[in-house]
């Protein structure tokens, strides 16, 4: 692993760009240490398991600091009864508001009207853009995808429109093939496979996280939305959750082998759980893992309690200059946004 950690934010004070590589796992939650049904509870993690020192991802598992890493479960639910959805919690990452209280209820998975207003008003896309900050959302999209947005059959989610709201660039297939970009399984398997783009590249999940921690080093920001972990909670099997778990660890394997700990910060967040309990298709109660890894995590966990709290934290570290700004995007968010009015 690269660089030597330093909790003390004092350090970074004279660094002329941070890096945060945000990792959102959508749908991963703390579930109880039952191997039956909870991947995390059964699969060999050995990246995880050595950052956790010894401790695992299973609900109970108090917050805690080390030199590297700082756990805190965090609460999804933001006073509002039922099952936290994708739309509300990711508004609520990105805002920094309790959007569920805001419009009484949880919501997704796309947003509705109102969660798009609220999303297109202010998000942590936009005020980093307005300080200067080069962002990207890492996540490809085939042709398709640009074609149902253009045409109104198809609607962002909260994280596409954030970065859309703010004028950054979202990824196509060229990316992809240029490396810039990866596929949602990180292996660009499912580009072969479903989309039937035969050219895709094809990555280990430890070559993936390497990429992407290299491109991370290039932008203040970039986010990767991994939504297979969502799906695969709805809809797959235990062998498949354990098998996807694994390669999200060996992922994680791969961006500590190239992490510089002196100048960046590796976040890792979700939006409500799901696949930490496979006895059920729904999502659940539990609390999600926000996992902070890099210079300054322990005093940044230590203002984490809720998902609403996660924009303060991103904004106060990347509060140092940067140096490149983002191109605009290729699809103009003029067209989206009126649909909203």
């Amino acid at each position: 692993m690269g660089g030597t950690p330093n909790r003390d934010c004092k350090a970074h004070e004279d660094l002329k760009m941070r890096h945060i590589l945000l990792m959102f796992l959508d749908g991963v939650g703390l579930g109880t240490a039952d191997s039956r049904h909870n991947p995390f509870a059964s699969a060999k993690l050995p990246n995880l398991a050595a950052l956790f020192h010894g401790r695992t991802l299973v609900h109970g598992t108090p917050r805690f600091s080390t030199d590297l890493i700082s756990f805190v479960p965090t609460d999804p639910l933001l006073e509002v009864t039922g099952y936290p959805q994708s739309a509300t919690g990711q508004a609520a990452i990105v805002t920094g508001l309790n959007v569920p209280k805001m419009i009484g209820k949880h919501w997704g998975p796309k947003p509705n009207t109102e969660i798009q207003r609220i999303v297109c008003a202010d998000n942590l896309c936009l005020r980093l853009v307005s300080q200067g900050h080069s962002l990207r959302l890492a996540n490809a999209y085939p042709p398709s995808f640009f074609d149902g947005i253009q045409s109104g059959r198809r609607s962002y989610s909260v994280l596409q429109l954030a970065f859309a709201t703010a004028g950054i660039s979202l990824y196509t297939a060229d990316d992809l093939r240029s490396g810039r970009a990866f596929s949602a399984d990180l292996s660009g398997h499912t580009w072969r496979s479903q989309l039937k783009i035969r050219d895709a590249p094809l990555y280990s999940p430890e070559e993936a996280g390497r990429r992407l921690a290299n491109e991370a080093k290039r932008h203040s920001l970039v986010l990767f939305d991994y939504w297979m972990s969502d799906v695969v909670g709805h809809r797959g099997s235990i062998k498949e959750a354990i098998e996807l778990v694994e390669n999200i660890d060996a992922a994680v394997g791969g961006i500590m082998s190239e992490w510089d700990m002196s100048q960046g910060m590796v976040i890792i967040v979700s939006d409500h759980g799901n696949i930490e309990d496979m006895s059920t298709r729904h999502h659940t109660l539990n609390p999600v893992p926000t996992l902070l890894i890099g210079g300054c995590h322990a005093s940044m966990a230590s203002s984490i309690h809720a998902l609403t709290d996660l924009l303060s934290v991103i904004t106060k570290y990347l509060s140092g200059p940067s140096q490149v700004r983002a191109p605009r995007i290729s699809v103009p968010i003029s067209a989206y946004k009126s649909r909203l009015s």
